[in-house]
């Protein structure tokens, strides 16, 4: 007779969440890379995330910014890049061959053709121009080194060209080449994001070419990333597996059964751990407080969230398209907000008070304080807004 799954509770996955997300004392990281390492990717669609999130979970968050920074655009050790979902995240660099092959394969695929479908609708040039302009394109990137779009029009100015899209629909406008080009070319894993213009908050990103690395088996990687990502955050649904890597159920199943997975319970129902990671976790020794940015790997890492997260507090917390805004985190729970006022203070408030009593209000209010002196005269706003997150930040 097989032996039944063990069940995992909802006390359990919140002491494996703040053990492994490095955000209870005593396991805390001391480099950059290695908080990439611990939650496998860091979510990049708002630059401010990656430095908040890493600060965030370092023994010592002084100089976060310019490690942070270092590590992106001088030693290269961390990769801004197109990944799961269509989705810009940073990764450790020795990851970038698996999330490609992976993820992005597929992905680009689909974009490369989409690009080309529109074009063609809109009655611009053909795939043998295009692929003439990007040739062109990826050569100027190399003698430049790193380039904006603009930049880069100015070697190639076929990259200006504009045509239609979705004419007549209510989403209809016009798109130039070189921001879909870049784009498409970002998926297929050709080009990476470089430093931006301006500060670590800049949305304006320069281009470079990617780091060469091996091209790998798709199935192969696959495997190789669920098993990272369940060794961060297991235990995990299918429902969750899907969401967070985007791919089709079946390879998700596959990849399962290649990584050697285990089966365990959760309330939810069947969930997954690594194979060597079936063990009861205990938690940390002292309640822990934490804030996070917009868009934290940890807030966005499962699709089900009732465990740390309680549904009544989403509408707050979320906006339009499911992007989570700042939290506020106590003891593997969502607990709150947090935003940053004009003035540079730290706005935050409790929307769950179940189990809070004048420690956990204590160790917040010194996460706040301490955020608040690491930002210093820096201001930074979410890229995607939440209605708390207004509301704190025009308190």
């Amino acid at each position: 007779m097989s032996e039944e799954p063990r069940y995992i509770d909802v006390a359990e996955r919140r002491a494996r969440l703040a053990l492994r997300h490095r955000l209870a004392a005593g396991t805390r990281a001391s480099t950059p890379q290695e908080v990439a390492r611990a939650l496998v990717a860091l979510h990049g669609t708002d630059p401010a995330t990656v430095y908040l999130g890493v600060g965030a979970r370092l023994a010592d968050p002084a100089e976060t910014v310019a490690r942070t920074e270092h590590a992106l655009y001088e030693d290269r050790t961390l990769v801004r890049m197109h990944g799961m979902r269509h989705t810009v995240f940073v990764f450790p660099a020795e990851l970038t061959a698996v999330v490609h092959a992976s993820t992005g394969i597929a992905i680009a695929a689909r974009a490369r053709a989409a690009l080309i479908k529109d074009m063609a609708k809109a009655g611009a040039p053909d795939a043998a121009w295009l692929k003439e302009v990007e040739e062109s394109a990826l050569a100027a990137l190399a003698r430049r080194g790193q380039a904006t779009a603009v930049e880069l029009a100015q070697d190639e100015p076929r990259l200006r060209e504009q045509f239609a899209y979705a004419a007549g629909k209510s989403y209809e406008g016009v798109h130039t080449v070189s921001s879909r080009l870049l784009r498409v070319l970002g998926v297929e894993g050709r080009v990476v994001r470089g430093r931006p213009l301006g500060s670590w908050t800049s949305t304006q990103f320069r281009w470079a070419l990617a780091p060469e690395h091996p091209e790998l088996d798709v199935a192969a990687a696959q495997s190789d990333l669920l098993r990272r990502w369940l060794a961060a955050c297991g235990p995990a649904t299918e429902a969750d597996l899907k969401w967070w890597t985007g791919w089709r159920v079946t390879d998700v199943r596959r990849a399962l059964a290649a990584a050697g997975a285990r089966e365990v319970r959760v309330d939810e129902g069947t969930a997954y751990v690594t194979g060597d990671d079936v063990a009861p976790v205990t938690g940390p020794e002292e309640p822990w407080a934490a804030l996070l940015p917009a868009l934290d790997p940890t807030a966005m890492g499962w699709q089900q969230r009732d465990w740390y997260l309680a549904p009544r507090l989403r509408p707050a917390l979320f906006d339009g398209s499911g992007n989570v805004g700042p939290t506020v985190w106590w003891n593997g729970r969502v607990v709150g907000a947090w935003a940053q006022r004009p003035d540079g203070g730290i706005a935050w408030r409790i929307l769950d008070r179940d189990g809070l009593g004048a420690e956990a209000e204590a160790a917040i209010a010194g996460q706040a304080e301490e955020l608040e002196s690491r930002l210093g005269p820096t201001r930074v706003t979410p890229r995607f807004r939440t209605p708390l997150e207004k509301e704190l930040a025009a308190a």
